[in-house]
């Protein structure tokens, strides 16, 4: 084996070392893609998708299937660009229910991703040091971490927002002392009888991803 040095870039991720942390992009990436799409020039969105309005699925005039081709690789990207893009998140998962036959209508949809991506290039994550409490995060000469590291979880869900089959959306984020590490907007899968069921749902799903992530942490000699 061999050091590199410092890691700086791979397999799409763009790493700067700032102070106390880690700033973590797909800058290169995202200019690849609106290359791709030949968006380099195009106007740019203030949202990643359009307020209140739901795609749906026999709407719209049918792709060629030179068009369906673009519109799968262009979702397949997208998709490798929420790694550290959470805010465009929820656009993709809703453009990803599509791939089987889309119209012009969800290749729209896409671009218009796109073109708030041109925009936001310079989006990213940052890792820091710390903890939510102040006290500074200090590795021991055993390996094991100060105890003050923590895991801080948000969840949402909204109830039969999807006017295709009625299923609900789960969405949740996890902050390993403030810094996100786990995420994710996906469709449930079952329908929901009441808001409050949808809810439920959500937190269970966002329940049992922390669990794993604690088992996680205790494998590396992390408590928290």
């Amino acid at each position: 084996m061999k050091d590199l040095g410092d890691l700086h870039y791979f397999l799409g991720l763009e790493i700067k070392y700032v102070k106390n942390g880690l700033f973590v992009s797909q800058y290169k990436y995202a200019k690849d893609l609106l290359h791709k799409a030949g968006l380099d020039d195009c106007h740019t969105h203030l949202t990643p998708c359009q307020s209140g309005v739901k795609l749906l699925k026999d709407v719209g005039t049918p792709l060629s299937s030179h068009d369906i081709a673009l519109f799968r690789s262009l979702v397949g990207c997208l998709q490798y660009l929420t790694f550290t893009r959470l805010d465009i998140a929820y656009s993709v998962n809703s453009i990803c229910q599509f791939l089987q036959a889309p119209t012009e209508d969800h290749l729209h949809a896409a671009k218009r991703v796109l073109r708030y991506i041109k925009g936001t290039l310079d989006h990213g994550i940052i890792f820091r040091r710390g903890t939510s409490l102040g006290l500074p995060l200090t590795l021991q000469a055993h390996g094991d971490v100060d105890p003050a590291v923590s895991l801080q979880a948000y969840s949402d869900a909204d109830w039969a927002g999807d006017p295709n089959d009625l299923k609900s959306t789960t969405g949740f984020v996890i902050l390993l002392n403030q810094s996100p590490i786990s995420w994710c907007s996906k469709k449930q899968a079952a329908v929901s009888g009441s808001s409050t069921e949808a809810e439920y749902q959500c937190m269970a799903d966002t329940t049992s991803e922390l669990q794993w992530l604690i088992h996680l942490l205790q494998d590396l000699h992390i408590e928290l």
